[in-house]
């Protein structure tokens, strides 16, 4: 089904316990069934139990039934709970797309037509992105969740780290951003094994992945939540507002032209061709809160809506003239 996207309505911004059991009660069970995964429990079936009768009984067991995919499983639509922090294409393989929140973090490898979720990123709060050539790296509020099998699974390396709370995070060629929330930008230049701060207090509002310009490692390209899209051209030393949206919560640049630039908040997002001296808004789909590049081709656009608790995907060939699910 095709739809037009939706004018964008944001403003767009000027560049600038239990009780203990007693004597003679029974005791408590304690071969409880560990608690099911994060996306099971966003779809389990609503049983009630009343009666203590066989017909009851017979409900009650049924309850540990799920709609929810089995590990490995795909769908056509991402399981994603209750919130939607990002949506990001691999920029070596233009078929793979990450989706991620609070919960975990759901992956396609055929463009958004399916999706499987990625086990060992459970409860990751996947908000920030990073792609090097041998590893991929996420950033929440765990920390930092590093892959270097392609994606198929993730591990926490959070050495030197001044805190977990990772809300953005991008790669160039010799170094690794982060802005870690309340706290500021850091940089690492020895694949994340120390860190050192770049600027106090700025970067503490960060969200998304940070851009890092693939001709220059100190330009960067990031969305502030107060200050909408924000750029240093010193490795996150100073920073200077391009502006965009109100409340930006992602951006994304056409990587053959990076003055190309797509930022975008809920319900709203902004375009800029001239590196976000000045800015247009951009149709997207109605509740959309997030638009990306594809670095296949500028026209091509993906984005994503939050039907709690899956989202939407949709994809733009047209530079986001019009909008279909994929």
């Amino acid at each position: 089904m095709m739809v037009r996207g939706r004018r964008a309505t944001g403003s767009v911004d000027a560049p600038a316990s239990r009780k203990s059991h007693g004597k003679g009660q029974p005791k408590p069970c304690t071969g409880k069934k560990p608690p099911p995964p994060w996306y099971q429990r966003y779809t389990r079936l609503p049983w009630a139990a009343g009666f203590a009768v066989l017909a009851i009984v017979l409900i009650v067991l049924r309850s540990g039934q799920s709609d929810a995919p089995a590990p490995g499983a795909t769908v056509s639509k991402p399981v994603v709970g209750g919130d939607l922090h990002s949506l990001v294409v691999d920029p070596s393989d233009p078929d793979t797309l990450y989706i991620g929140s609070h919960q975990g973090v759901s992956l396609s490898t055929d463009g958004g037509e399916t999706w499987e979720v990625v086990e060992t990123l459970n409860g990751a709060d996947a908000m920030g992105w990073a792609f090097t050539d041998d590893a991929t790296l996420v950033g929440g509020h765990p920390g930092i969740s590093v892959s270097t099998d392609g994606g198929k699974s993730f591990e926490q390396r959070n050495e030197g780290l001044p805190s977990t709370d990772v809300h953005a995070l991008g790669a160039g060629e010799e170094v690794i951003y982060a802005g870690v929330a309340g706290m500021g930008t850091f940089a690492s230049t020895d694949e994340g094994r120390s860190w050192g701060m770049r600027s106090v207090g700025v970067g503490g509002a960060f969200m998304g992945r940070i851009l890092v310009d693939p001709s220059e490692d100190e330009h960067l390209i990031v969305t502030d939540m107060l200050d909408g899209a924000v750029e240093s051209t010193d490795g996150g030393r100073t920073w200077k507002a391009l502006g965009g949206v109100q409340d930006a919560m992602w951006v994304s640049w056409d990587e053959k032209n990076i003055n190309h630039i797509i930022v975008s908040a809920q319900g709203s997002a902004a375009v800029s061709t001239d590196g976000g001296n000045s800015w247009e808004p951009l149709e997207i789909p109605q509740g959309a809160s997030i638009v990306e590049f594809s670095p296949r081709d500028p026209q091509l656009l993906y984005s994503a809506l939050l039907e709690a608790p899956e989202a939407s995907v949709y994809v733009s060939s047209d530079g986001g003239n019009t909008w279909t699910r994929p």
